[in-house]
């Protein structure tokens, strides 16, 4: 087999190090980070820092939106070492997704992804508004409507002149949603201009708009009447864990409306929550699952009440609960990397290779996150990114993967020059050579083979063991370890001595039983604990001298022990808690907690607390030492939105929103799922053991279609079970609908669309919940291709298009549920109309008056394959707007009556039976001047309204609100 010249290199270090890399692969230290920049200002320059360690050192380069940037290519681009700086950077060619790629010899990590957007403010439009006029005592709303911008905006209102800007309490507010000021009782002293401010957050720009007039009308005040409320929140929102959420609420109402906040469900609001605005901002910081629900705002005064609701969701960016680590492995081992990260929704994975996607294979398998690689090669090697991700963002865990290739050696790993038994006890003789792959063990005793009896046996280490020794065992004893790459030796010379009897075994008091006092740092109790050597409780023995309960301990603790041989102790603190702590006395230096004497009589405390020292001296009695633990305890929280349904015929399928890894108290986390059947006593229980899973299906053919059941979803981990859900009730699966819709048929509309309309398919309880219908449709000659679209269940009709024009087309109609599609019903057919003309109206012209504008066109006639034409449409825009208005007519003229300074947009189409025909050119008209026209609405002669198309109205400013 001829190897690639990267891994005959990499088996030459291992042979000649002993299979130790000097090399490192890349692991960035500074990633980029996403940033918005002003936009249009000359000079700037954008930086986006990057760099990564390794050994060579990383090379670097950068992408934006997936393609190479070209860092050669003029003086735009500059690299200092692995941070790329922009210059005169600009939104049309450089705004987009960054990402930076390091490499070295062993392999490339690519970083995060960081998102360079640029911000701007333009200017509002137009120089007038028309005076909004209302009674005292009403309530209005003036319409900021913000200009073209790019980024954050916030908004405030000034109050005739500048620096007066508006007030904000119980009666006046500025919505930072809509940007609208709302007044709820409008007053004498609120009659004035009020102008619109809108300040970017990326660019610090601020502009003004026109300012609006507010006017009493003469016609007397307003009566008293109810809430009306005019700001509130979406219905859904989700939030992010840890961010702050901003609710908004107000009413308009005589009198002033109070607002007041409530949670839904008697849940309390979260104490960390506060009002903002007299009340019409609840504010909720750093957000966490247990504040997601429905909150309500509740508007009230004298004449009545009004009440909004919504649901914050929680959401959470994914995090890392389990990164990979770098790893060594030896050819043809397998390799199992666990990558695990939280975040809700529950992130999805997907693995890189040296910056690329990984490509699987029968020996490289992805399952729930975890990779494996079966028959390593050193192919195989390099560096891997886990990449967890859901729709809310994404991370990234980097590791090398090192594939080791050498022959056995005993030069880091010596077999024991001398080992010395005594007759009747057993040996156990090493055999630990370094070797990839892993070396297979052969012995001898002189130079003869050994072979296994019942007292001589071969470990699955390579080691050997001798049980019942004998004089005739001494000898030397040499370990053959060989892979296909070579061999090699180590030799151990085991000495048999007779057995030294003693006349009685030695031992002291302290190690028939010990006593251990635990002074709590968090309650000042003291609580005892009797031990038998190895650890296990003397019988009769209290628990705590206290008193019981189920205490939490977390922090130092003093230990008393009798002094002693010394053994390792456990302390049980609390029913179902217990902490660990490690060497009370005795030279185990090696793990957590240990201590040891030392030469000048005191104890010194090894990691992690360091630095306590306390004498030891001979005649002391007790010896004490500090010793840090924490203590878990059983889940206390359950899971929220137990809920569920659906699912296939036979199946309960039970749904919830699973607990953050933060309130899981500890490892061996799950579910206890529990539910019946309505008005039956006996609950059955199963056990989720997934942190993560947010469902369980229950199959079984005894399961009534859509029949009702009580669920429950307990927690539990190592400690024990936590608190079960609050009981709701749940659909089983429903039935799939058993009959097909009936009266189809079908019409052609247009050249390019038919419209299927059906009866409604009958209901029985079973059937559950109708969710719609399928349409299936297909063009004569080619069911093969056929296609399908859903409607709603409220729905018996559904309009097809993109079909080809003068052909006969096919459709067929069938109910589903969530359980599944019920039979499709009878075939209906309808043929497409002929096409619309391709010719577009010509010759169109405008004149203008004082206030009006006259268009006209040429008529448009078809040619013989195509539809008649039975009229046109004109489409239109005046420049403060932003989508096509659209008219109707049988004539080739229409006038119009524009608002003053508007530039305005027209083209025109024919229409047919077939659809409309081509669109003519644009054509731009200059805003009429005429002063005497200001405040005047759109007219319209000649021109008939088509019930799809929504009337002109194109000076519409702000709105008075009853």
């Amino acid at each position: 087999m001829t190897l690639p010249w990267r891994q005959l290199v990499l088996l030459c270090v291992m042979g000649c190090l002993g299979g130790e890399l000097p090399s490192q692969g890349p692991m960035f230290i500074t990633e980029p980070s996403s940033s918005i920049v002003p936009a249009g200002l000359g000079g700037q320059k954008v930086t986006l820092a990057c760099e990564a360690r390794g050994s060579p050192p990383p090379r670097y380069r950068w992408q934006l939106n997936g393609s190479d940037i070209d860092l050669r290519a003029g003086d735009r681009y500059e690299l200092h070492g692995g941070t790329l700086v922009v210059s005169d950077p600009r939104g049309s060619r450089d705004a987009g997704t960054y990402r930076c790629l390091a490499t070295n010899s062993l392999g490339t990590i690519v970083s995060r992804e960081a998102r360079l957007q640029f911000a701007y403010l333009e200017n509002f439009k137009g120089s007038l508004r028309s005076a909004v006029s209302v009674r005292e005592g009403q309530g209005v709303v003036l319409l900021c409507g913000p200009p073209p911008h790019a980024g954050e905006l916030s908004y405030a209102w000034i109050f005739n002149e500048y620096p007066s800007f508006v007030e904000e309490d119980s009666r006046r507010f500025v919505s930072q949603e809509t940007g609208h000021l709302y007044i709820a009782k409008v007053e004498p002293s609120d009659v004035g201009n009020y102008t619109c401010v809108v300040t970017s957050s990326g660019t610090a720009a601020r502009v003004p708009g026109a300012p609006t007039p507010l006017l009493l009308r003469p016609d007397g005040a307003m009566g008293e009447y109810e809430p009306k409320i005019e700001v509130h929140f979406p219905e859904s929102l989700p939030a992010a864990k840890g961010s702050t959420v901003r609710l908004e609420c107000f009413a308009l109402g005589n009198p002033v409306p109070r607002i007041a906040w409530r949670r839904g469900g008697g849940l309390p609001l979260p104490q960390k929550a506060a009002l903002r605005k007299a009340g019409g901002v609840l504010e909720v910081p750093d957000f966490q699952q247990e504040d997601a629900g429905s909150y309500e705002c509740v508007a009230e005064n004298s004449r009545g009440r009004n009440a909004a609701r919504g649901r914050l969701t929680y959401y959470a960016k994914p995090h890392w609960v389990q990164p990979i680590e770098d790893v060594e492995l030896a050819v043809e081992d397998s390799l199992t990397w666990q990558c695990r990260a939280g975040g809700k929704p529950t992130p999805s994975y997907r693995w890189l290779k040296d910056g690329a996607a990984l490509a699987l294979e029968d020996r490289i398998q992805v399952e729930n996150g975890a990779l494996t690689i079966a028959n390593l090669s050193v192919a195989d090697a390099g560096m891997f990114q886990c990449v967890a991700e859901n729709k809310h963002g994404l991370v990234r865990a980097s590791a090398e993967l090192r594939v080791t290739a050498s022959a056995p050696d005993f030069s880091r790993t010596p077999m024991k020059t001398l080992i010395r038994a005594q007759v009747g006890s057993e040996v156990s003789l090493d055999c630990r050579p370094r070797a990839a792959p892993r070396a297979v063990s052969s012995w001898r005793k002189g130079h003869a083979p050994l072979r296994g009896s019942e007292r001589v046996s071969f470990r699955k280490d390579g080691g050997l063991r001798i049980v019942n020794l004998t004089k005739a065992d001494a000898g030397t004893y040499t370990c053959v370890a060989e892979n296909r790459f070579g061999t090699a030796n180590g030799t151990t010379h085991l000495v048999v001595t007779e057995r030294i009897w003693r006349p009685h075994d030695q031992k002291h008091p302290a190690e028939a039983q010990r006593e251990v006092r635990v002074r709590g740092a968090d309650r000042g109790g003291e609580r005892v604990v009797r031990r038998q050597p190895h650890g296990e409780r003397l019988p009769g023995t209290p628990r705590e001298r206290d008193g019981g309960g189920d205490h939490r301990h977390h922090g130092p603790a003093l230990l008393e022990g009798r002094r002693g041989q010394p053994q390792p102790g456990h302390v049980l603190l609390g029913a179902g808690a217990d902490a660990l702590l490690r060497g009370l006395a005795g030279r185990h230096d090696s793990a957590r907690g240990h201590r040891r004497e030392n030469p000048h009589g005191h104890c010194r405390r090894v990691k992690p607390l360091g630095g306590v020292r306390v004498p030891c001296g001979s005649q002391q009695q007790n010896r004490r030492w500090r010793a840090q633990f924490t203590v878990r305890k059983t889940p206390e929280v359950p899971p929220s939105e137990v809920s569920g349904g659906g699912g296939s015929r036979s199946e309960l399928v039970i749904t919830w929103d699973p607990v953050p890894e933060e309130l899981q108290n500890g490892e061996g986390f799950g579910y206890v799922v529990a539910f019946r059947p309505l008005g039956v006593t006996d609950w059955i229980q199963t056990v989720v053991t997934s942190a993560d899973t947010p469902r369980y299906v229950f199959r079984n053919d005894s399961i009534a279609p859509f029949s009702l059941y009580e669920v429950k979803v307990g927690v539990y981990n190592n400690r024990g079970e936590g608190p079960f859900s609050p009981v709701t009730t749940v659909f089983s699966a429903e039935e799939e609908p058993t009959a097909a819709p009936s009266q189809v048929s079908a019409r052609s509309l247009s050249a390019s669309e038919i419209g299927v309309s059906w009866g409604a398919v009958p209901w029985k309880p079973s059937n559950g919940h109708l969710l719609g219908y399928e349409v299936r449709y297909w063009s004569s000659g080619d069911e093969e291709s056929a296609s399908t679209v859903t409607v709603a269940a409220s729905e018996t009709s559904a309009t097809l298009g993109g079909l080809r024009s003068n052909l006969a087309h096919h459709a067929a109609v069938r109910a589903y549920n969530s359980a599944g599609a019920g039979p499709f019903s009878t075939t209906a057919s309808a043929t497409t109309r002929r096409p619309p003309p391709s010719r577009p109206p010509g010759n169109v012209v405008w004149n203008t008056t004082d206030t009006k504008v006259l268009l006209s066109w040429d008529r448009v006639r078809a040619a013989e394959h195509e539809s008649a034409v039975t009229g046109y449409k004109v489409f239109y825009r005046t420049s403060s707007q932003r989508d096509m208005q659209v008219l109707a007519t049988n004539k080739t003229s229409v006038e119009l009556l524009l608002p003053i300074g508007e530039d305005c947009v027209v083209e025109v189409r024919a229409t047919t039976d077939g659809g409309d025909g081509a669109s003519s050119e644009q054509v731009r008209i200059p805003g009429i001047t005429d002063m005497d026209a200001r405040g005047s609405t759109s007219a319209i002669a000649n021109v008939y309204p088509v019930s799809s198309y929504v009337p002109i109205t194109l000076c519409f400013v702000a709105n008075a609100l009853w």
